[in-house]
């Protein structure tokens, strides 16, 4: 790996992935593949650059967010919206496996750069096209925000307390979980095209909004089959029992999970009440679900009148499903995630080395380390674009 270069380890160690996308979704589906071992390589418009540049959190004028979210990447500035930026960008197409956008559906067809253009110039291209709501139907032309899909897709109605107003997560979920989606997609097309005689490629048109409502798998069938519409709850769970989150004797949280017998009759047993085990109301999952009222009061009881620390003990002797609530310094002091390695140190150009979260997962037989963490606007404009600027005119040689 060189400076100039982060990628080049991983699984997708020689792929190469031309990133024009902004802000969070698609960029970060353009980070797991770069994480993965990809060359890419993301354009900016100059001057001004991606927006997550002025997110916070902020070091020294520089956001830290922008380090991770796009890590492992080659920055260039590029204008798609002129004709010299256009040109610059058709000749690097045939050198390139993976195209990455979010724009507006039609912002691509309207600069000249359509599907079909792209495509003549690389039969084998895949061309994920990432949008709010899709390429298609009424919603196609909004303006698209995490906030926005989650809110659509029937999460955040589900989520919150009963008696309140629906709630939001404190990160965009939506946002990263159509990163996932998108680099899932993209490599699934790369094995099409690996599989297919005639090597085509294809165009991946994703939807964030129906990202984030695949994810809800038992909301639609519940509504299609029993007309039931999923209510917020609380911390308390959906569909097991008992599972909530529950406060300890120190102040502190413990989370709480656990569906089958066999894990129920451990945190029992962690809470020396193996006597419940022949209570008709907790005979299974369905059984203590109906009856949550009853059997959360028992668990909540128990851990008001116990520390974080000696339920944790407790519960591990036992065989128990608990954990506790970390926040991020904690997390920074988990044994687990020491052992694991899953913080580690990139280097930055402005801070020198900067930590952060390790490329999940692990693969046994193509090691991958974060490549540096996202750089300046237009870091490696020459290296990447000399290549491809078009030759000197002789006839305006002075």
């Amino acid at each position: 790996m060189t400076d100039a270069d982060p990628s080049g380890q991983g699984p997708l160690a020689g792929l190469r992935v031309l990133d024009i996308s902004t802000v969070v979704a698609a960029p970060f589906a353009a980070t797991l593949l770069a994480d993965y071992g990809a060359d890419v390589v993301k354009a900016e418009l100059p001057g001004e650059g991606d927006g997550l540049r002025s997110f916070p959190p902020f070091k020294d004028g520089k956001s830290l967010w922008w380090k991770v979210a796009n890590r492992g990447k080659r920055f260039v500035e590029l204008d798609l919206r002129t004709p010299e930026g256009a040109d610059l960008f058709a000749r690097m197409i045939p050198d390139f496996d993976v195209v990455i956008e979010n724009f507006r559906p039609g912002t691509l067809e309207r600069w000249g750069l359509g599907p079909d253009v792209l495509m003549g110039l690389n039969p084998s291209l895949v061309l994920l096209r990432v949008t709010g709501f899709g390429q298609d139907g009424p919603a196609a032309n909004r303006p698209g925000f995490a906030r926005l899909f989650e809110a659509m897709s029937g999460l955040t109605h589900m989520t919150g307390e009963p008696d309140g107003a629906p709630m939001h997560a404190g990160h965009p979920m939506g946002d990263s979980i159509g990163g996932v989606f998108g680099a899932l997609s993209v490599t699934t097309a790369l094995l099409s095209v690996r599989s297919d005689p005639q090597r085509r490629g294809q165009v991946i048109d994703l939807s964030l909004t129906e990202a984030m409502f695949r994810l809800l798998d038992f909301q639609t069938i519940g509504y299609d089959q029993l007309g039931r519409v999923i209510e917020r709850t609380g911390n308390r769970n959906q569909y097991s029992a008992p599972a909530d989150v529950y406060p300890t004797a120190d102040g502190r949280f413990i989370s709480l999970a656990g569906s089958t017998q066999a894990t129920f009759r451990a945190n029992l047993r962690a809470i020396g009440r193996e006597d419940l085990n022949d209570d008709p109301r907790f005979s299974g999952n369905a059984q203590r679900v109906e009856n949550v009222e009853a059997i959360d009061a028992i668990f909540r009881a128990w851990f008001a009148a116990h520390s974080q620390d000696e339920a944790i003990a407790r519960f591990r002797e036992a065989g128990g499903t608990l954990a506790p609530i970390l926040s991020i310094d904690q997390i920074f002091e988990d044994p687990q995630f020491q052992a694991r390695e899953a913080i580690v140190a990139v280097p930055d150009d402005d801070f020198g080395e900067v930590r952060m979260q390790a490329v999940v997962p692990r693969f046994s037989r193509s090691p991958t380390r974060p490549g540096r963490a996202a750089g300046r606007l237009g870091r490696d404009t020459e290296a990447v674009l000399r290549p491809y600027a078009p030759a000197p005119d002789p006839a305006r040689e002075p």
